[in-house]
This record gives C-alpha cells, sequence and structure tokens, in this order.
C-alpha cells in the first residue's frame, strides 16, 4: 500500500468500529500470542512553560505471514492546560510486518481509552466474583465511561457508582452513561460507595490513596487504573495487604506503578507477592480468584501489546 493511499481512522470512527466483548477477546489472544513488546522509549523536552514529553510505544507480531508492526507516537504537553488543550496527544501507526509499508494511521487517544478499559475488563473476568453487579467508578475523565460500559460487557452490572473531586463531572458522567443496561447514581462519599462495590475501579491522577483497605467488602475486586507514576497512587497499604495482587504486565508494573513500587518499598508486599500478570492469566500459568471472600486487586500502567491488538481490530473490521 502506497504512501498516498494511507487512511486515517478518526474517534469516531473508532467508536463505531470496536465493540468491547471483541475487543477483549483480541486482547485476550494478543497475551497469548508471540509478540515483541521493546521497552517504551521516553524523551523529554525541555520547554519554558514546562516540561515535555515524547514516547513512542512499538510492537509486532511474529507471524511469518500475516503479520503486523505498529507505534505509538504520544505527546504530553503540560503547558497546553494554560493554552485550553488537552495535555496529552496521540497517533498510533501500523504497518505490515511482512513489508514494513503503513497501513492506516489512527487516533491514539481514543485507541488508548479503548485498549485500557478492554485490559481491565479482561483482568476482570478472571478476578471479580461472577456475580459482580455493583461497580464504583473514582473519577469522572474520559476513560471514566469506557471502564464503566467494559466491565458491564464481563459482568452483570446493574447499578453504577459515580464518585469526583467535582460533582458536576460526576453529573456530567451519569448523564453520558444513562442510555446504558446499568442504572447510575451519583454519590457525595467514595467511602459509603466503596463498602458496598463488587468492583471499585480508580481513575485518578491522585498523588495519595482515594481507597483505603477498610472499605472493601469480602469479595470485591479493585482495579487500579489511574495513577502511573512510580510516586503516585491510588490505594492505600491495607489495601495491599487485604488483597491478591495482579498487574497487567510485571515488567511495567514493578517499575512504573505506584501502587506496587510503594508498598514493595515499604515492605509491605514482595515482588513475589504479585500472584499473576495478563500474560500469565491468558495463557493459565497463573489463577485468578479462588474463592466467593478474598479481595482481589489489578494495577493496570499500559504495553504496547494492547494497543497493536486494538489497531489490528481496527483494521481488520475496517475491511
Amino acid at each position: 500500500m502506497s504512501a498516498g493511499k494511507l487512511r486515517y481512522v478518526s474517534a469516531d470512527e473508532i467508536d463505531s468500529l470496536l465493540d468491547f466483548p471483541s475487543l477483549i477477546d483480541a486482547l485476550h489472544a494478543a497475551f497469548r500470542a508471540d509478540i515483541e513488546t521493546p521497552l517504551r522509549h521516553y524523551h523529554a523536552i525541555a520547554r519554558d512553560d514546562g516540561e515535555a514529553a515524547l514516547l513512542l510505544m512499538p510492537a509486532w507480531t511474529k507471524e511469518k505471514e500475516g503479520s503486523f508492526l505498529g507505534t505509538k507516537t504520544v505527546t504530553v504537553f503540560p503547558g497546553n492546560l494554560g493554552k485550553g488543550l488537552g495535555s496529552v496527544a496521540g497517533t498510533y501507526l501500523l504497518m505490515s510486518g511482512d513489508t514494513g509499508e503503513p497501513l492506516v494511521t489512527i487516533d491514539g487517544h481514543r485507541l488508548t481509552l479503548w485498549r485500557t478499559a478492554a485490559a481491565s475488563a479482561l483482568a476482570g473476568k478472571y478476578l471479580a466474583r461472577e456475580d459482580a453487579a455493583h461497580l464504583l467508578l473514582i473519577g469522572a475523565g474520559a476513560l471514566a465511561p469506557y471502564l464503566g460500559r467494559a466491565h458491564a460487557a464481563v459482568r452483570p452490572i446493574r447499578k453504577v457508582s459515580i464518585w469526583n473531586r467535582s460533582p458536576e463531572r460526576a453529573q456530567a458522567l451519569a448523564e453520558e452513561l444513562a442510555g446504558e443496561a446499568f442504572r447510575t447514581e451519583v454519590v457525595s462519599r467514595a467511602e459509603d460507595a466503596a463498602r458496598e462495590a463488587d468492583i471499585v475501579t480508580c481513575i485518578t491522577l491522585s498523588q495519595t490513596p482515594v481507597v483505603c483497605g477498610d472499605w472493601l467488602k469480602p469479595g470485591a475486586h479493585v482495579d487500579l487504573v489511574g495513577a502511573f507514576r512510580p510516586n503516585a497512587r491510588e490505594a492505600d497499604d491495607a489495601a495491599v495487604k487485604r488483597s491478591r495482587v495482579y498487574v497487567d504486565t510485571r515488567r511495567g508494573a514493578l517499575k512504573e506503578a505506584g501502587d506496587i513500587v510503594m508498598p514493595i518499598a515499604a515492605g509491605v508486599l514482595k515482588e513475589g507477592d504479585v500472584q499473576g500478570d495478563l500474560f500469565e492469566l491468558c495463557r493459565g500459568q497463573a489463577r485468578g480468584r479462588q474463592s466467593a471472600d478474598e479481595i482481589t486487586l489489578f494495577k493496570s500502567v499500559g504495553t504496547a501489546i494492547e494497543d497493536l491488538a486494538a489497531a489490528m481490530l481496527v483494521w481488520k473490521k475496517r475491511a
């Protein structure tokens, strides 16, 4: 395919092509497949309005024929907030793994929302109770509605509670999800909802815990998606102590996730206490939930495998 025929898939087109059942299946297959994922490249960019960053996340399949190669390019410009612009932008380039020719470019931000939510739901298939019906969303940003729909694709969610520091944003999210099969409610105290929830999903940029272990009921599943730096976390030590802990990838979470890195540094958690990652769960090398009453915790930091799997599905659905 020549460069002149290279097509761009917009955010709206991604929404029209993808659904969570098929994307979750695609991620499950990807974590079982032979896919190469080098460490992501991080480049700091000095700017007067705050240090910016360029991230490159490559991955490729290893089939002899019909293979794919892709990379996500992400820019983080914190100074954009003062200009009324988003601080994060991204583009995904999918290429033929046979020839290296470009196939399609895809809106990287929307692709990330879909694949991140699908990864949490994939973990939830192994870790959340099969009868989980009450989901609590802590945080009401762009990813929150996708997580609500993704968890509802794998568990019989009937009620979604929403807490956010800004009640107005929580209400806006509740209205956005109003057409789904579950009912929504805005709560004034995260603690009260967490004590009743079957699944607690956190999507914040908080530097300090927003979920306490003392709040969790027997059988709860905690899904930590927001904080992605070694010095930031969403769950406290008590939540980690009470839980069987899982991650999306050991290589990423043990280095980048404050919810894992900080408890290890404090002696609350050992690396060997991490029960498994998505590779091991999907390949049957790690056991998921083992009883109705145990508390499970999943920490996601993201991996290029998820981006590649989602981009491949977009490409195939367009065809």
